[in-house]
């Protein structure tokens, strides 16, 4: 394999983005305005009632952003005319034909003009209703790829999606597409379109018996997790970006297709400065519930491999392989992740995140610093039962018989407890297969792209990808929780 410059390849070209104002959209957008201002221009699609709306969203849901500060102090006064002559926000939604965009003329520049597409667009919630996860996840990819092919100049389609449609597979998980009607359990009578179906009856269903609007949440959340085990898949959100990838390489013909599988994206490693982060991810939700001293005990394999990889990664990646690819027919995948190259077990991370906050302690509200000690963690699903059954379960039983003896008195505070409780043992059921993952992502074809990288002089400082060059200590103590608390947390 080898790369042309990536910076000339951007040059004049003229990318449309879904999902722009998600945390990695953000980051590709600011790494492609920073590094080639020449870009032709990019249409970054959102969510948006009308234009007006769009434009909005993208100045306070995406420039102003502390991630923006390095090209804003690079630009200077130079700054609003850049975003004004190369950005162009779209109001559009990729759950509709034509991305749902209406205006008649923007659609046929767009359809002229755009030669790459980045599809970025995506529910992430593990237990999203299966309607909504099932249009944007599958039917959104759909609808991307047919936008695509409509482009008469299209170079490429550059779909993400995520390392763990690979479901709960144990051993080396290695950089291949799925078919139609493939599934993880070998069952067979997957099949998209009876999947719509489901969901059509379903929501007939509810209707017909009157149901509120928060039950027929619950029960397309119930299905959606239901209809993903059916088939070996743990979440709803792995099962429909499965089924996303499905369509695409059925779909595929002679589209240039990338699909790239992230891991756990973490902050900014690198650029345009470290421990840049949005958005809350499991084990920084874990990090700092220790550090406030709300979290005493962590459940999962001490020695299981945790796969991290940094957004700034993802994004060079991204750009590598849209050069890589570029005009060339066919379909290739991509995963990036540090578990084959640069393995990090949770027992590190549970380390770091003491020492950080014995270092940083977290400070209340009221100014009192929070001390932090070590933490029982809890190795087994079993052992998580034994520990909530002592915990929590035997004094509930108790606050239980008390409320029944006082006629309702402590009500309000049993339902509360029991809410809670409920909570906590439906989010170890959806994180389970992830707290005891024992899979590690082959990244051949990503090990192939870095090597073209590397060669490119200059360049290859710009656009490092390789989770071999991270010092994991260094990196959570000095740069990632440190973000966290500052950007998500604070």
């Amino acid at each position: 394999m080898a790369l042309g410059s990536i910076v000339q390849f951007l040059e004049n070209r003229t990318i449309l983005v879904t999902g722009a104002t998600g945390f990695l959209a953000k980051i590709f957008v600011e790494k492609i305005l920073r590094v080639q201002p020449n870009v032709k221009r990019l249409y970054l699609l959102l969510r948006a009632s009308d234009t007006k709306s769009a434009l909005q969203r993208l100045n306070t849901e995406v420039i102003a952003k502390d991630l923006f500060r390095v090209l804003k102090e690079k630009q200077g006064a130079n700054l609003s005319s850049l975003i004004s002559q190369k950005l162009t926000p779209v109001a559009g939604d990729i759950t509709y034909k034509n991305l749902g965009v209406k205006d008649p003329q923007l659609l046929e520049e767009m359809w002229r003009d755009v030669d790459v597409v980045v599809n970025l667009a995506a529910t992430t919630n593990f237990d999203e209703r299966y309607d909504i996860s099932l249009s944007l996840n599958t039917f959104g990819a759909k609808h991307v790829f047919d936008f695509a092919k409509k482009c008469v100049s299209i170079k490429l389609l550059l779909h993400v999606s995520t390392a763990y449609v690979s479901g709960e597979k144990a051993g080396l998980i290695p950089e291949k597409p799925y078919y139609l009607g493939e599934t993880l359990n070998g069952k067979s009578g997957l099949d998209i379109d009876v999947e719509t179906k489901v969901v059509e009856e379903r929501l007939d269903e509810l209707r017909a018996e009157g149901a509120t609007p928060e039950s027929i949440t619950a029960a397309m959340r119930d299905l959606g997790i239901q209809r993903a085990r059916k088939y070996g898949w743990p979440n709803t959100y792995v099962f429909t970006k499965a089924m996303g990838e499905m369509l695409l390489s059925q779909m595929k013909d002679n589209m240039p297709l990338v699909i790239l599988r992230p891991t756990i994206i973490t902050s900014t490693y690198k650029e345009p400065f470290p421990g840049w982060v949005e958005g809350i991810r499991t084990i920084d939700s874990l990090a700092v519930g220790y550090g406030k001293g709300k979290l005493t005990c962590f459940l999962g394999d001490p020695e299981s491999v945790i796969d991290l990889i940094p957004a700034d990664m993802v994004v060079n990646a991204m750009i590598a392989a849209m050069v890589a690819h570029a005009n060339q027919p066919g379909e290739i995948i991509y995963q990036v992740g540090s578990s084959l190259a640069n393995p990090v077990a949770y027992s590190e991370i549970q380390d770091y995140g003491q020492r950080y906050f014995s270092e940083h302690p977290w400070v209340n509200k009221d100014g009192t610093p929070v001390k932090v000690g070590k933490i029982t963690v809890l190795s087994t699903m079993a052992s998580f039962r034994r520990y909530m059954a002592i915990r929590y379960l035997l004094p509930l039983k108790g606050l239980q018989l008390v409320n029944t003896a006082l006629c309702q008195f402590f009500q309000g505070t049993y339902v509360d407890l029991h809410r809670k409780i409920k909570f906590v043992f439906r989010l170890v059921e959806l994180y389970e297969p992830y707290l005891f993952f024992k899979g590690i992502y082959d990244d051949r074809n990503t090990a192939e792209l870095r090597m073209a990288t590397r060669k490119m002089g200059d360049e290859a400082d710009k656009f490092y990808f390789d989770p071999g060059c991270i010092k994991w200590e260094d990196y959570f103590i000095n740069t990632h929780i440190p973000g966290v608390v500052k950007y998500v947390f604070k």
